[in-house]
Order: C-alpha cells, then sequence, then structure tokens
C-alpha cells in the first residue's frame, strides 16, 4: 500500500500536465494568502485582538472568511456571498421550474447562464454583507470611525475582494484540481494552524491536559470517521442485457452501481455555517442601533443564539437538512435510470424505466440519512465539548477540522483519479 502511494506521487511529478495543475492550484492559493494579509485602512490592532479573544461567532466567521477576517483584511468577506448566493439559486430552483430546467436538463450552456446567475447575485450580497460586518467592526472600536465617503470606499474595496475570491475559486476549477470554494476555505484554515498551536504553547497550564487530549481524542475519531463515511459506498447489482450482432453476443455482463452514503460531502457543512453567520452578522449590526426597542430585541435574539445548546441544535438540523437539499440537487435517479436503460442495463428484480428511479431514489434516501445523522453529529461534537469545558476555540477547530478531513479527501480522490487516468 506504500509502495502504491509513492508510485502515485512519482506519476504525479513525472506528468507535465498534472504537475502544472497542482502548481496552478498553490501559486492561486498563495495569491489567496498573500490578498488575506492586506489590511483595510483604519484598523485599531489592540482592539481586534481583545475582540477575537473569545467570540465564537467572528471565529467561526474568521474560518468561514478563510483567516481574512482576524486580520480585517481586503478578503475578511472571503467567499461567503458566493456560496450564500448559490444557495439561493438552488433554493430558487425547487420554486421555479423554469430555473430547475435550466439547471438539469439544458445542459452545459444551460449550466453557465445559472452560474451567471449565482455571480451576478454574489455582487450586491457582497456589498451587504461588507457594509454590515463593517458597521459591526466599527460599532466595537475595531475600525476607527469614517467619514461616509471612506466607509463607502471600505465597502467596496472588501465586495471587490470577495468577488475576486469568488473569480480565483472559478479558476481552480477550470485550470486546477479540486473545488476551488472548498480548497481557498481549506488553505486559511490550515494557515492558522501554526499561530493556534503557538497560542495553545504561551497558554499552556497543567491543569488543562485532560481537555487537550480530550481534544486530540475527538480529532481522532472525527478524522477516522469522516474518511469512513466518505469512502463507505453502497454497490447495486447491475446487468447488461445480451445482445446479438451478426456472429457475436455482446452484454450479459453483472457490474455494480456504486452509491456514496455521503453525497454531498464537505458542502453541507458551509452552507450550514453560512446560514447561522448571515443572521448572527444581521442580529450584531442591529444591537449597535440607537432605537431602544430595536436593540432590546436584537440582545434578546443574540442571547438565544449565543447559547451554546441552541447553536448546536440549529447547526444539526441545518447540516441535516443540508445534506438532504444537496444530495438532491447532484444525484439524479431518474437520469441514471434513464441512462441504464439507453445502454441496456437493468437491475435484477427491477422493471426498467420508472421502477428502477423509484428503486434508487429509495436506498439513496435512506444512505443520505446516514450520512446527514453522521455530520450532524461530528458538527456538534465540538459544540458540546465546548459546553462542557468552556473552551469557545474547541467548537471552532472541531467545525474547521472537519471542514479540513472533508475537502483534502476530496483533492487526494480527484488527484488519484487523474494519476489513474494517466496509468491507463
Amino acid at each position: 500500500m506504500l509502495n502504491n502511494f509513492f508510485n502515485k506521487i512519482k506519476l504525479v511529478f513525472e506528468d507535465r500536465t498534472l504537475s502544472r495543475r497542482i502548481l496552478f492550484v498553490v501559486m492561486i492559493l498563495l495569491l489567496f494568502r498573500l490578498g488575506a494579509n492586506i489590511p483595510i485602512p483604519g484598523v485599531n490592532v489592540a482592539e481586534l485582538e481583545n475582540l477575537f479573544a473569545g467570540n465564537q461567532f467572528l471565529g467561526l466567521l474568521n474560518v468561514f472568511s478563510g483567516g481574512g477576517l482576524s486580520n480585517i483584511s481586503i478578503l475578511m468577506l472571503g467567499v461567503g456571498p458566493y456560496i450564500t448566493a448559490s444557495i439561493i439559486m438552488q433554493l430558487l430552483t425547487m420554486m421555479f421550474p423554469a430555473l430547475k430546467e435550466l439547471y438539469h436538463e439544458s445542459g452545459e450552456e444551460g449550466r453557465r447562464k445559472f452560474t451567471q446567475f449565482s455571480r451576478l447575485l454574489t455582487v450586491p450580497l457582497a456589498l451587504l454583507q461588507g457594509y454590515g460586518l463593517l458597521a459591526l467592526l466599527q460599532g466595537q472600536g475595531v475600525v476607527f470611525d469614517l467619514t461616509f465617503a471612506q466607509t463607502a470606499v471600505n465597502v467596496v474595496v472588501i465586495a471587490t475582494g470577495s468577488i475576486i475570491l469568488m473569480w480565483l475559486g472559478e479558476l481552480i476549477n477550470e485550470y486546477g484540481i479540486g473545488n476551488g470554494v472548498s480548497l481557498l476555505i481549506f488553505a486559511g484554515i490550515v494557515a492558522g494552524i501554526p499561530a493556534a498551536i503557538g497560542q495553545l504553547a504561551v497558554n499552556y497550564a497543567a491543569s488543562q491536559i485532560p481537555i487537550y487530549l480530550a481534544f486530540v481524542v475527538a480529532a481522532i475519531l472525527i478524522v477516522a470517521g469522516v474518511i469512513l463515511v466518505t469512502e463507505a459506498e453502497r454497490p447495486i447489482p447491475v446487468t447488461y442485457a445480451k445482445q446479438v450482432r451478426g456472429n457475436r453476443v455482446y452484454g450479459g455482463l453483472s457490474t455494480y452501481l456504486p452509491i456514496r452514503v455521503n453525497q454531498a460531502g464537505v458542502m453541507p457543512i458551509i452552507f450550514a455555517l453560512s446560514i447561522l453567520l448571515f443572521p448572527q452578522m444581521l442580529i450584531n449590526f442591529l444591537s449597535g442601533v440607537d432605537n431602544a426597542t430595536v436593540k432590546t430585541i436584537a440582545d434578546s435574539l443574540l442571547a438565544v443564539l449565543n447559547n451554546t445548546w441552541v447553536y448546536a441544535i440549529l447547526y444539526f438540523v441545518l447540516v441535516f437538512v443540508f445534506t438532504y437539499f444537496y444530495s438532491a440537487i447532484t444525484f439524479d435517479p431518474e437520469a441514471i435510470s434513464h441512462n441504464l436503460q439507453k445502454s441496456g442495463a437493468f437491475i435484477p428484480g427491477i422493471r426498467p424505466g420508472e421502477p428502477t428511479a423509484r428503486h434508487i431514489s429509495k436506498i439513496v434516501t435512506r444512505l443520505t440519512l446516514v450520512g446527514a445523522l453522521f455530520l450532524g453529529l461530528v458538527a456538534m461534537l465540538p459544540l458540546i465539548m465546548q459546553a462542557v469545558t468552556g473552551l469557545a476555540a474547541l467548537a471552532i477547530g472541531g467545525t474547521a477540522l472537519l471542514i479540513v478531513v472533508s475537502v483534502a479527501l476530496d483533492f487526494v480522490k480527484q488527484v488519484d483519479a487523474q494519476t489513474t487516468l494517466r496509468e491507463y
């Protein structure tokens, strides 16, 4: 097995096309990290450090922005607006049949138009989120009081940074390997690991050794569980009908259709975080308003959302729902049934056409239940540990670990697929 691994590494370096794709991804990630360290004007560094010291909301938002928020950089929004736009567009496909037809039945050209709509929606969302986040930070004293013109310039700068990140992610999709958006978030999380380790070393206390050990055990379990569920498959037997052409007999082979337990990958986690963070950002902004009634309502809602158990339950429900939602979008049983029928294949004991689609859909629904429960429980585990230990960093670290493992697995599998293709 180890020998096979080193052979794959050797193939990666020997294949000029594949090595160029990986180098392209590395260069894009380096550009991203460079931009994440360019701050916007008027940042109070001392207040920034105090604000991030124990704020779980900003910690999660920083994970989601790929580390850009901790520096109040030009990329502080990360890819959040683009992901929010994608979620809105996917939800609209369920409400408007014309959009669903454009996405599923209009081929590559239809998907390009659908993606273009998501890009256009990203622009107003980036401006809205940029203003809300800037007003929140200004209210906390992190950003100095700015004039209207200076605020407008900062909003345009950080909105432009988010749109540039969206473009960089799509460049990775087209010219590199892996999912561009996921890799950008992955890079931001990995870049913060040395600082996190240094912080733990500085704040080391012998009394917290059991907590650190518990977190290490939880991290190992999360890694093992994510790998196990991601690699798990349910094979559906498929038989190809025999066809006689001239003096030769074709078909008659038996194979299987692999259905993954977790079709959605890491996207439900990213979607759930996006949905959780947006209302929190809005409520934080409203809590700084001068109106006493609005401030009271916002503070009450904020207190509810900041409760660890309420947050954990909401997180679990959103991850569970988005796992089903994303699986339904990316996996179409009717299309698979149609393709099997066209190629002369059938599932033994199941009639071709609609019965086959129902059979596959039933299996996928059951498998997705297992995957959704697993992702939801894994997402909640660090939050439960935080409730027990009182350390907010454990919740943030658990979510980051889940994203890192899932993205790394997806990237390795895509590289492996490329090397296998070139071997043949």
